[in-house]
Formats: C-alpha cells, sequence, structure tokens
C-alpha cells in the first residue's frame, strides 16, 4: 500500500532549550531530522514527503535534503502558528486520494513494519492511529488533587504516524477551519466528523524528542539497535 506523508517540522521546539529548531540536534553525527526523513526514503511504499516547515529553516533544511540525497522531499510549504495549521497548509497540496500519514519530525524511531500495518488499516477502514498501551497507573486529578483513579486497561499513548483517507482528512480539517477548532491530534478532527479511528499497537521507543532528557533516551534507542 503506498502512501505520502506530511511532517511538520516548524515547532521551535521551546522546551528542549537548544536555542534553535531541535529538529537540528545530532544523534550519532545526523541531525534528528535527517533520521526521520531517512526512514521514508528508504520505505518503497512512500511515494513523497511534504515538509511544512519555518521559513528561517528553509536554506538549511534545503541543504540537509540534498547533502544525504532524500529525494522524495517533494515540496517544503511554510507551516502556521499552530501544528495543525501547519499540517493543514501541507494537505492543500495533496491532489490525490490515496493515503496520506502525519508524522512527527522528532519521532526518528518508527520501524517500517509498523508504518505498513498502519496503512493498511487506513485503507480499510479510513482513519488508522498508532499507540501504546499505558503503563503507569492514572489518576484524574483537579486543582492538584486526586479525584479518581482511572482504568488504565483502555488507555492509550498515542503516537504517530496517523494514516487518512486523504478525502476524509481534508473532509475533518475543513470543518476544523469552519468551526474555528483546534484538536490535538489529527485523529481528533476525524473523530468530530463521527468516523471511527482504528488503534494500531506500535513501539515503545516511538518516542517524541521533546526535553534535553529525550535525548539520552534516543541514544540508548540507537545503541540498543546497533546491538551495542
Amino acid at each position: 500500500m503506498t502512501y505520502q506523508v506530511i511532517i511538520p517540522a516548524a515547532g521551535q521546539g521551546k522546551r528542549m532549550g537548544a536555542g534553535k529548531n531541535k529538529l537540528l540536534l545530532e544523534l550519532d553525527g545526523i541531525p534528528v531530522l535527517v533520521h526521520t526523513l531517512q526512514v521514508f526514503e528508504a520505505d518503497d511504499a512512500c511515494t513523497g514527503i511534504i515538509l511544512a516547515i519555518h521559513p528561517q529553516d528553509e536554506a538549511e533544511f534545503n541543504a540537509l535534503i540534498n547533502m544525504h540525497h532524500l529525494c522524495k522531499v517533494k515540496g517544503l510549504v511554510p507551516g502556521g502558528k499552530e501544528r495543525q495549521h501547519s499540517i493543514y497548509n501541507a494537505l492543500k497540496t495533496v491532489s490525490n486520494d490515496g493515503i496520506i500519514l502525519v508524522h512527527d519530525a522528532a519521532r526518528p524511531f518508527i520501524l517500517k513494519k509498523h508504518i505498513h500495518v498502519l496503512t493498511e488499516a487506513a485503507a480499510k477502514t479510513g482513519a488508522a492511529i498508532m499507540g501504546v498501551p499505558a503503563k503507569d497507573t492514572m489518576k484524574k486529578v483537579e486543582n492538584g488533587v486526586v479525584e479518581a483513579t482511572v482504568e488504565r486497561s483502555s488507555l492509550w499513548a498515542v503516537q504517530t504516524p496517523q494514516a487518512f483517507r486523504v478525502s476524509l482528512l481534508v473532509e475533518a480539517y475543513e470543518k476544523a477551519e469552519r468551526d474555528h477548532f483546534l484538536g490535538t491530534d489529527d485523529a481528533s478532527l476525524i473523530e468530530r466528523l463521527g468516523h471511527p479511528v482504528t488503534m494500531i499497537e506500535g513501539d515503545y521507543d516511538n518516542i517524541k524528542l521533546t526535553t534535553p532528557e529525550d535525548l539520552f533516551f534516543a541514544e540508548a534507542i540507537l545503541k540498543k539497535r546497533k546491538g551495542l
């Protein structure tokens, strides 16, 4: 099952405290963004990558794309104020009605086998997302006080990629635009249409690099995958 992928990369990553776009930080000598792009570059099922970027990063991103021979990057579009706006800008450039993935640029450890399971599910149902079951005990808290312990057997931590039929995602984004609704992820926009979203179990290694501590975990994952 072939697909295209939108990768929002316009955020400044303030929680990382790097003083620059966190996607330019290096893991094993290679920028985080390149690690992520290489996963899709190496996947025969991926027919194109669309990056939503901050204009100030365009020259540096283009240089990295050329240096690492990332031929599947088909376009760089301007990012918006919010992640949702960036993805919508990219979605407007997608012409066919196949499968589109949305993936966090700061998740460099997604595996190709999980991408393929996800895209197959989206082709059948229209919408599929990836996540992992919650490990920890979950509490509902109000004003610093525990109100209840939440049954965790039905709780999942949501990751990306998320996969959709293009027409369905366009419909969801158009409705969100009309309603001035800002969701927490793409699936939340699909849910507002009343369309079911399939959950696919992913991998706990598929972390999003958000804070400096995450870089230590990332280095450990790289070592593990190299068998060190």
